[in-house]
């Protein structure tokens, strides 16, 4: 190795080493090389359309999602002794969502800057064109439209493609799959395992990277005002409202102690947003989050119908009922109750009513439809109901026709002077 290429290549890696971060280009240890991590910048609302496949555990419908971020193109390159006068990085260049056609291409390009700027260093022309260029080069434009597609050579890997008029049929003829597939460079790397999880690491990528630009920004909490930085503060998924966590912390842990777990929703008013458990998990204490969840599940059964709770008191198991079936049996106590009335099972017997449930009985009974009252016979029993009525009749008719005796309180009869 010459002294100027020593020269050259060491004042390279300490140029790129001190304009990327640690995240984005690692020098190796042992040899003159390294590897680069290159995200893309994507254009707005930039969406990937992922077609299903028999052979996937996906609907064949497809799925469409909106992205910022995309896995990064990783560049490991090794300088040779020889580098630059002579002869260029050896390099390879593997993608996740890239197929191996479109890698191909770009190691072509690369080859070309490399003629283009022979004798001089080109590293960074290499990675300024992977971020910058890239997407353009390649023709990819939202929706991106990716495809399962399986090599012809009938090993288990598989191989994505995106779905291009000009571009040949993966899924073809083995003759045209076989041409392709001899032009492909083999430095062109297509790390991934199938379908599913693709869209998994993709989407795993993507809101890690949001997550990171948002940590790294400073907002304004509508609460209290102050400018934070965005690890210090939380928004709410659907609205996109920010708030400080030490506010939204203390705004959580008042409605918990209230029993409103319903009620953790963006302050903004108007805005139904509501709080996910992980962020409610992340912000109030172990015994605060487990009531929360307590609540949570214990209001979610109270919306089933075929839900209901063992009556005794110490228990309060939840129960589900059979259809049609008017017995309950708790998993917990093993009690066997009657769902209606939550007394103790009493078989085609009906339920008994105490006399203070005789007023509302009553009530219910008047202002109830015909399938109501059907119900309520069915259920009480129409003598009981009858006997409520009448009840009810006497006692209207005592309090306006009698006076309590002074001395028992025995109700006695008004005797008007016209009558005496």
């Amino acid at each position: 190795m010459s002294s100027e290429d020593k020269e050259a290549q060491e004042d390279e890696l300490l140029a790129l080493a001190s304009i990327y971060d640690k995240d984005e280009f690692k020098r190796a240890d042992s040899a003159q090389g390294g590897e680069t991590r290159i995200c893309l910048e994507l254009p707005q609302n930039f969406k990937i359309f992922v077609s299903g496949s028999p052979t996937e555990c996906l609907q064949n419908s497809g799925f469409e999602y909106t992205i910022c971020f995309l896995p990064p193109l990783v560049l490991n390159f090794e300088l040779p002794l020889d580098y630059p006068s002579v002869s260029p990085p050896v390099f390879t260049l593997s993608s996740k969502w890239l197929s191996r056609t479109q890698l191909t291409a770009l190691c072509k390009h690369l080859d070309n800057l490399w003629e283009e700027n022979r004798g001089c260093v080109v590293l960074f022309a290499w990675m300024q064109f992977l971020k910058e260029e890239t997407l353009a080069y390649l023709n990819i434009t939202s929706p991106y439209e990716l495809k399962m597609c399986h090599q012809a050579n009938g090993q288990s890997r598989t191989s994505l493609f995106p779905l291009n008029s000009e571009e040949l049929d993966c899924c073809g003829a083995a003759g045209a799959a076989t041409a392709q597939e001899e032009i492909l460079d083999e430095r062109a790397v297509q790390d991934v395992e199938s379908l599913s999880s693709l869209i998994r690491e993709i989407l795993d990528f993507d809101q890690a990277q949001q997550k990171k630009c948002f940590n790294s920004k400073m907002f304004l909490c509508s609460i209290c005002f102050s400018e934070k930085l965005g690890s210090e503060c939380m928004y709410f998924m659907e609205c996109r409202h920010i708030y400080c966590k030490s506010c939204l912390k203390d705004y959580f842990e008042i409605q918990i102690r209230d029993g409103q777990v319903h009620c953790l929703s963006c302050p903004e008013p108007k805005c139904s947003s509501v709080a996910t458990p992980g962020q409610v998990k992340e912000l109030v204490g172990e015994e605060l989050f487990a009531r929360y969840d307590r609540l949570l599940l214990q209001s979610s059964l109270d919306l089933m119908a075929d839900v209901v709770y063992c009556p005794r008191p110490c228990c309060q198991t939840p129960v589900m009922q059979e259809p049609g079936c008017t017995m309950g049996i708790c998993s917990r106590c093993n009690y066997a109750f009657c769902t209606l009335c939550k007394m103790t099972y009493h078989g085609v017997s009906q339920c008994k009513v105490t006399a203070e449930k005789l007023m509302d009985l009553r009530n219910e009974y008047q202002e109830a439809d015909e399938a109501t009252k059907l119900f309520l016979e069915q259920r009480y029993g129409k003598r009981v109901i009858q006997k409520a009525l009448e009840e009810m009749e006497s006692r209207e008719w005592l309090e306006k026709n009698s006076k309590a005796c002074p001395c028992c309180g025995t109700p006695i009869e008004v005797v008007s002077s016209y009558e005496c």
